[in-house]
């Protein structure tokens, strides 16, 4: 298969025409389509770009190209996607294939001629359109669980080969598989007092207010008596009828006077605006109850591309005479629509619920620049760490820093720095910023210059400086010592470090690096033999793994193979 100039221009008029093709691609599996997750989807720390098939709580399926094009992209990685094709089609859009238990024919001879020729099992590769081709309904992979899967599934997605923009698959004509005449649910209703001074049903703090159904099916919400500015958040999932799981909501929005004041809808998504989910949600309540509400206000402008304003962001200012009736709808795809009506109302009252913000001496600005010091220990905001100016909880106490707790969202990195004047260098060495949490420690990648250790996070919460000089530990569950391992196909090792975390491990049979692959969530590493590298009799393997200080082990053993070459 080769792309002539027709294909470029076939390409520019698809995307310029934003048309999705309805009938164009088909499902990557063949048994019917259920999800277990879907498009925009609240999850920690971004919200979820594809879909996620269930495939029957088990690895081993087929996984079948959506369309003809060509493989433009392989990624192997022990997070995220795990191991994931790319597929480009000449119609300008780009199919996504993640957490694959490994992939098919050619596609996965690529693969393991990268992996030996960069020694190394997390590779990525870009390929030429005329490398791999592949035609539809062809086998790409088999399902798996592997990167940050929690279970075996198979994450699917869409994107626009020119923008890198992510898609909702629904527009591609998967609505169609998908029978869904569920109307969305709402379990919570919450009122925030936005203004310092803002009162809301005798209350400074958020209020769930109450929902009763109605005769036509909608819900009335109790009256809202306020004074100052106020703002509206749901906790919302969707369902369908044939996947049997709580799923993200496709579109929210408030109305006031036949206007939209504040709305979303997950259209097409932005990788690099995946954080924004931590403000668009309360999430210190999150953090507090796992309970995602969804704010249909913004206190502060943030850059979300799938969100729709009214010039006061969805914040409503209740003074004297303010007198009105609101609506929150909240839809699906197929447009099953779940109505709330508001009823708000002005009203001077008491104070029952005060705040619970606690002043401290250290207030961050967000859209400045911040530093603090105490003792040996440094912290550097940027101007746009935070969303919000926030007062600060900070400590130093024992080497332990006390910075806040993981209750604030922060969107961009900060930095950390410890001055150490004591260790020996070569102590220095061995040395790393560790974040605490429950009395584990956490490895974050840490710089050395001079005495000064400093590292880069995302994450409010307990740090302190730390050393590591124990070494990582290599066992095998089944010893091959001396045997004859005649008809076994694999061996398997489990590897862990208690400290800074594996950084690298490397295999070699009879003096020569080999290929194992590496389960992180199962702390295993697996070589699977291949017939020409094994000796006919006696056989030598070694393991050495390396965490992320320098501290090495090496695990040998002897075995015997009888090979017919």
């Amino acid at each position: 298969m080769k792309y002539t100039p027709f294909f470029l221009l076939f390409y520019a008029v698809m995307v310029a025409q934003n048309n999705y093709p309805e009938a164009y691609f088909s499902p990557p599996l063949d048994i019917p389509m259920q999800l277990s997750g879907n498009f925009g989807e609240l999850r920690p720390n971004h919200f979820h770009a594809g879909f996620d098939f269930k495939t029957n709580q088990k690895e081993g399926l087929n996984v079948y190209a959506a369309a003809e094009g060509y493989i433009s992209r392989i990624k192997i990685s022990t997070v995220g996607y795990g191991k994931a094709i790319y597929i480009t089609h000449p119609n300008g859009y780009t199919t996504v294939y993640g957490h694959l238990k490994y992939a098919f024919g050619a596609i996965q001879n690529k693969i393991i001629e990268t992996q030996y020729k960069e020694q190394s099992y997390e590779v990525e590769l870009y390929l030429k359109p005329d490398e791999l081709t592949v035609k539809k309904g062809e086998i790409i992979a088999i399902s798996g669980n592997t990167g940050g899967s929690e279970g075996p599934h198979l994450h699917f997605e869409f994107r626009d080969t020119k923008t890198e923009k992510i898609i909702n698959p629904l527009f591609f004509g998967f609505d169609k598989q998908l029978t869904d005449t569920k109307k969305p649910v709402v379990s919570n209703l919450v009122v925030f007092p936005v203004g310092e001074n803002t009162i809301v049903n005798q209350s400074q703090r958020p209020v769930n207010l109450n929902l009763s159904l109605q005769p036509d099916g909608t819900f009335l919400s109790e009256k809202v008596m306020a004074n100052g500015k106020i703002g509206f958040g749901i906790n919302a999932v969707d369902y369908d009828n044939v996947s049997y799981n709580v799923n993200g909501v496709y579109k929210a929005q408030i109305i006031a006077n036949g206007k939209t004041v504040f709305g979303y809808k997950f259209d097409e998504m932005v990788f690099d605006e995946a954080r924004f989910v931590n403000y668009f949600i309360d999430y210190n309540r999150y953090k507090k109850t796992h309970v995602r509400i969804q704010k249909l206000f913004m206190k502060n402008n943030y850059a979300w591309s799938n969100i729709n304003v009214n010039i006061d962001n969805g914040v409503f200012t209740v003074a004297p005479n303010f007198t009105q009736i609101n609506r929150i709808e909240v839809s699906d795809f197929n447009e099953n629509k779940t109505v709330i009506t508001i009823p708000i109302e002005y009203a001077d009252q008491k104070v029952i619920v005060p705040s619970d913000i606690k002043k401290t001496p250290y207030l961050v600005k967000y859209k400045n620049d911040s530093n603090f010091e105490k003792e040996n220990v440094s912290v550097y905001f940027p101007a746009n760490t935070f969303y919000e100016d926030f007062y600060l909880n900070f400590d130093v106490k024992q080497n332990l820093l006390y910075l806040h707790d993981d209750t604030v969202p922060v969107h961009s990195n900060f930095t950390i720095s410890f001055v150490d004047t004591k260790s020996p260098s070569e102590l220095k060495k061995k040395m790393f910023i560790a974040s605490v949490y429950e009395k584990k420690f956490n490895y974050i990648a840490t710089k050395l210059e001079g005495n000064t250790f400093s590292c880069r996070t995302r994450t409010l919460g307990q740090f302190t400086l730390i050393k590591d000089v124990i070494a990582p530990k290599i066992s095998m569950s089944k010893s091959i010592e001396n045997k004859l391992i005649t008809g076994q196909k694999s061996v398997s090792l489990i590897i862990s470090d208690e400290l800074s975390g594996i950084k690298t491990y490397n295999g070699y049979l009879n003096g020569k690096w080999i290929l194992f692959e590496y389960e992180s969530k199962l702390k295993r590493i697996t070589h699977t033999f291949v017939d020409e590298l094994l000796n006919e009799g006696a056989n030598n393997l070694k393991v050495v793994v390396t965490d992320n200080v320098g501290n090495s082990s090496i695990f040998e053993t002897q075995f015997n193979s009888s090979i017919k070459k």
